[in-house]
């Protein structure tokens, strides 16, 4: 039995495109450090995960809006002294130009932004490195890395898929796998339907579920989270695949043929926040008795920024099925299913149903209220006698009184930025830093 080094293990954490999907949201910050669950953001998950696997080495790439990101990892993970981390460190890697002309070209793609970092991996630093994990900034769950490179490390594979046991409501969104009877990876496809979908069902027997579930499940979805062989992946970065610019859509399907690639299994809560409506869900979900994934795990917790906030002060409210974050003030209102980010202020005879609301960074004193409120303008946070249902209230929003936001007429699609409003997917979402005047109806 090789024993568990986290020592000879990198982790790199790619910070995702442009964010289009969760647009606006990701609109002044990239996707990693979107808030969820109340006081936490994305990439809080794959970093709290990494330090619960003992995992202390950790690139995270950039490219888009990273200037939140930085800020947060910076007050959040900051491993510059020795005693804590010992040789360990907390990097983002920004997107960078460098002589030549191929130096002038953004990142392509998912494994092209590993590529343009190689050199770092080539020095005294990584001598010691010899399995690379590949991890995703944007997704929800629980995971003891050290269990995925120990399995990677016993069966000799060169590449190692994390992956999910799926049924057939879910299978045609995700890259699926094709295993032999060792979960050895023969083959892929993007998103199948029909026929197609049919053909690449598998005995997940194979992977450890119990009969009955593998009946349930029998496809496994990849989750884009990878540990490759440190020599394998910068030979197929660099040499054998030097145009190929994503992981999972290019160089592990056309590696399957002449590499040993293994699928392993992660049955447990795994949730892909790539959209407006996943987001919205997966932050409701969280307020489930029990919750299919819960922030608190004494053992396993999930890390974040020290903001020193005060508890919040609730005076006179109904409070069902939410979750409400330090540092609030909510006075006579009714929240229901609702998670209620930090800073929060929420006042008299508000209802806030369905909704989840970011918060704020930053508090307004009460003269700074006051003053506001004289010249006719609307502080931050959600005004008295203003009803909200269905709604993700990013931060720092301004929300008037007597204020409707329930989207009766069930508009799917509309984008009214200039009013300070988008609906996506049905969910009306209310935009950083926006105003929403009294009397509005949405």
């Amino acid at each position: 039995m090789e024993k568990r080094d986290p020592k000879t293990v990198v982790a790199i954490i790619l910070g995702g495109g442009a964010g289009t999907r969760l647009f606006p949201l990701t609109k002044r910050r990239a996707k990693p450090a979107v808030p969820i669950g109340g006081a936490y953001r994305l990439i809080d998950v794959p970093m709290s995960n990494c330090i619960n696997s003992g995992i202390n080495k950790v690139y995270i790439l950039t490219q888009f809006n990273s200037a939140s990101l930085n800020r947060h990892l910076a007050r959040a993970y900051n491993f510059g002294g020795a005693a804590n981390f010992g040789d360990g460190f907390v990097e983002a890697l920004a997107a960078t130009q460098t002589p030549g002309e191929a130096g002038k070209n953004w990142f392509q793609g998912t494994a092209d932004a590993v590529r343009q970092f190689h050199w770092l991996f080539e020095g005294p630093r990584s001598k010691d490195i010899e399995d690379v994990l590949i991890l995703s900034g944007d997704h929800l769950y629980r995971m003891d890395y050290m269990d995925f490179v120990q399995n990677h490390r016993q069966s000799g594979a060169d590449i190692t898929i994390s992956s999910l046991p799926i049924d057939d409501s879910r299978a045609s969104d995700f890259g699926l796998m094709k295993i032999d009877n060792k979960g050895r990876v023969l083959s892929f496809s993007e998103k199948p339907k029909g026929n197609d979908l049919k053909a690449m069902r598998v005995d997940t027997t194979v992977l450890g579920l119990s009969k009955d579930e593998a009946e349930k499940k029998p496809y496994i979805a990849s989750m884009g989270v990878y540990v490759f062989k440190k020599d394998i992946l910068f030979n197929l970065l660099r040499w054998r695949f030097p145009t190929a610019n994503d992981f999972g859509s290019e160089i592990i399907p056309a590696s399957a043929k002449e590499f040993y690639i293994k699928a392993y299994l992660f049955n447990d809560y795994w949730e892909d926040i790539g959209t407006i409506r996943s987001f919205y869900e997966a932050n409701l979900a969280l307020t489930e008795h029990p919750p299919r994934f819960s922030f608190y795990d004494a053992a396993k917790p999930i890390y974040t920024s020290k903001r020193n906030l005060p508890p919040s002060k609730i005076d006179g409210c109904k409070i069902i099925d939410s979750i409400i974050s330090h540092g609030s003030f909510l006075t006579s209102s009714l929240i229901e299913h609702s998670v209620v980010g930090i800073r929060s202020r929420i006042n008299f005879n508000v209802v806030l149903q369905d909704t989840v609301m970011l918060g704020a960074d930053y508090y307004e004193t009460d003269s700074e209220i006051a003053y506001a409120i004289s010249k006719g303008k609307v502080p931050i946070g959600i005004g008295e006698n203003t009803k909200i249902r269905e709604c993700i209230i990013d931060k720092n929003a301004r929300i008037g009184k007597n204020v409707v936001i329930e989207n009766s007429e069930r508009v799917q699609e509309a984008d009214r930025t200039s009013e300070g409003f988008l609906i996506r997917s049905g969910v009306t979402v209310i935009m950083k830093n926006s105003t929403i005047k009294d009397g509005t109806v949405i």
